[in-house]
Parts: structure tokens; sequence; C-alpha cells
């Protein structure tokens, strides 16, 4: 009895100083969060808070979000990086189906180059567009020659859905790598089976595949949709002329206007957004796998 009442609280002090080397051990990376990440934050609000004349106040979140330069930079970020993710999610889907499960020469090395293809910058995969679709692009260049039309007739580039082509192009392997990973994990077994069984493709994909895929899609579309709401360089490099995103008007107020707090509220604006929709798209993923 005595041995017993002796033990509880030995217990108790062993699991009390596990709790505290846990403290200890997550002090370092909490601190380096709030030094790196936390403390610059809270000097975009702050800033967003003080007006040139002084003081503190909203007259900066007034004046920005009476702009309908603002309203139309809002809409234009979140349709894009909707409509982006959504392309992405459906060509991702359908390319990964290919790779891993139709039987062609180089397979392996398209699975490897997508791993490469992530490290690319931005800005590279749209240079590269406009040099086959640019205005002075390989395409157009060739119409010209062959017409002798003084312009060509690929001019999309210059528009939002120049913006949404390059995103699709480049942010694709993004949702291909994770998609690639959960289908080396299905067995073929039960695609034999179900194919012998009389199923056809589609319904094996719908049925057997697409579940498997689920998580990975989710993972893969939550980060591209975040990705694209915060994408700055190819909104840049496309030179689509009457595309404000949300980022670029950022850079447009601050480097361009000197309107500091106008560029500190459109960021939070920004920052809040993309929290917003991340986790509205984890919460209809984890449903859709529900």
């Amino acid at each position: 009895m005595a041995s017993a009442t002796l033990a509880a609280p030995r217990e108790g002090a062993t699991k009390s100083s596990k709790r505290n080397v846990g403290w200890a051990w997550a002090l370092p990376p909490v601190a380096a969060l709030a030094v790196v990440f936390l403390y610059p934050l809270f000097l975009v609000v702050q800033q967003s808070l003080t007006p040139d004349t002084g003081g503190t106040s909203l007259t900066p979140y007034a004046d920005v979000f009476a702009s309908s330069a603002f309203r139309e930079a809002l809409g234009t970020t979140v349709w894009l990086a909707v409509g982006s993710t959504a392309g992405c999610l459906v060509l991702g889907f359908a390319l990964a189906l290919i790779v891993a499960f139709v039987p062609f020469p180089g397979a392996k090395a398209v699975a490897r180059f997508i791993d490469v293809f992530l490290s690319f910058p931005s800005f590279l995969i749209t240079l590269a567009l406009l040099f086959v679709y640019g205005q002075v692009g390989m395409a157009n260049g060739l119409w010209t020659d062959a017409t002798g039309a003084a312009t060509g007739p690929f001019q999309f580039l210059a528009t939002p859905w120049g913006v949404l082509l390059a995103e699709i192009t480049y942010f694709t392997p993004f949702v291909m790598r994770p998609l690639l990973a959960a289908f080396s994990g299905v067995d073929t077994a039960q695609l034999e089976v179900a194919a012998s069984l009389g199923a056809r493709p589609a319904r094996i994909v719908r049925q057997v595949i697409l579940p498997e895929a689920l998580p990975a899609l989710a993972a893969g579309g939550s980060l591209i949709l975040v990705l694209c709401l915060n994408e700055f360089g190819i909104v840049l490099f496309t030179g689509a002329k009457g595309v404000t995103t949300l980022p670029t008007l950022v850079y447009s107020k601050a480097i361009l206007e000197s309107d500091y707090p106008g560029a500190c509220v459109v960021a939070v604006v920004n920052v809040l957004v993309s929290v917003s929709l991340y986790g509205l798209y984890r919460v209809v993923s984890r449903r859709a796998r529900s």
C-alpha cells in the first residue's frame, strides 16, 4: 500500500519532467518562428494602421476598400487562384494516370523530369511561353512569315487567360508529384481483378484509383491554391495589361506610389484571403474524402 502511494508521485514527477523537456525542445523553433514570421507580420499590421498623417487609425483600410482598383485586384486574385487550382487538379490527375498506369517508353524519365521541374522558378516557365506564344514569339512569327500579316493570332498571353495558362503550366507538377507517390502504392491486382470482371477504365478510375488519390489531390490542391493566391512573378512576366492581383497591387502601392500604409493594408488582406480560402479548401476536401 505504501509502495503504491510512493509510486504515484514518482510517476507524476516523471511526466512533469517529460513535459518540461518537451517545452525546452519546442521553445527554439517557436522563438525562431516569432522572430522570422510573427514579428514582421506584426510590423505590417502596425503599419497598415498608421496613416501618413500619424497616429493610429483605420483610415488606410477605408481608403483602400473604397478604391475600385483594390476590388478588381481582389476578384482577379481569387478567380485566377481558383481557376488555376481546378485546372491543375484535372490536368495533373490525367497526366499522373498516364504516367503511372499507361506503359510507354520513357515513363520513368518523365517522372524524374517532374522532380526537376519543381525546382524551376516560375518566371522561367513564363518566359518559355512568351518565346512560343508571345507577340513576337515563334508561333506568331511562323504565322506572319506564312501569311504576310502584320501580327499573329496568338495574343492571349497579355490577357488573364495567359496568366491562367502560365500558372496551370507551372503548378501542375505540384499535383502530379504527390499523385505519382500515391499511385505507386495502388495494388495492380485490384485493377486486374476489376478489369477481368468487366469494369470499364472510367469505372476503375472512379471506384478504385480516385479514392486512393483524394488525399494527394487535397494536399496538392491546397498547396497550389495558396501559391497562386500569392504568385507575383508569373503575373509580372506575362505583362498582361489590366491584370492586377493583390501581390502586384502591393508592389504598385509600395514601389510606384510610395503608399506604404496602403500596401500594408493590401498585404494584410492578401494574408487573410489566403488563410480563409486554404481553410475552406481543407474543409471541402476533408468532407470529400469522408
